[in-house]
């Protein structure tokens, strides 16, 4: 369920930060289920944003359910095709993504489950920040829905909804109106 690129530090033997990203509605224009990787549309401020974060020290980490895989929407290599373009598109600063194929409502036996990577679980974050070599307390979350606020503050990051998501009120510790504006955020370290 790891795909992708692990980030460059994890033959280090230091703790990185991290801002972990959701994807639907957060780096790209996505309101259904995506398994094509000609429908990837980057949303405005993304490839910026991405490359400011990445010189400011941040390791960028994607994390997304993917509950397409287990309604027999897509398969998992539909899901790394997405991934390979998300990273095409976006440019230098290295991605590492972590995905859950699994949902309790699925038609794909295989999938058709719960799982602690499934969020807001927190278990992709915690997975991520294992592998490379993360510092959660120093990280930070930033998606589109509560899900997203939750999981990051299982994990114990900072978290940073994106305006217009269902009840973002009282979920993150920040509300943004665009990514760009919560790349600020974190760059100015939440003040």
């Amino acid at each position: 369920m790891h795909s992708g690129r692990p980030g460059p530090g994890i033959l280090s033997n230091s703790m990185h930060p991290a801002v972990f990203l959701d994807r639907d509605n957060t780096l790209i224009a996505n309101d259904g289920d995506l398994g094509d990787p000609d429908g990837v549309v980057l949303l405005e401020g993304v490839r910026e944003g991405l490359g400011r974060l990445h010189r400011g020290g941040f390791r960028l980490v994607v994390v997304t359910n993917q509950g397409g895989v287990a309604r027999g929407r897509y398969d998992e290599a539909a899901v790394h095709a997405v991934h390979d373009r998300i990273q095409e598109l976006t440019g230098r600063p290295p991605l590492s993504f972590y995905y859950c194929p699994f949902h309790p409502g699925g038609t794909v036996l295989e999938y058709a489950r719960e799982h602690p990577w499934r969020k807001p679980a927190p278990g992709m974050l915690r997975e991520a920040a294992d592998r490379e070599s993360l510092d959660l307390e120093s990280s930070w979350m930033i998606g589109d829905q509560p899900r997203d606020a939750e999981a990051g503050r299982a994990a114990g990051c900072r978290t940073i909804l994106l305006a217009g998501s269902a009840d973002s009120t009282g979920e993150a510790d920040h509300v943004a109106t665009g990514f760009l504006e919560a790349v600020d955020l974190v760059l100015g370290d939440g003040a």
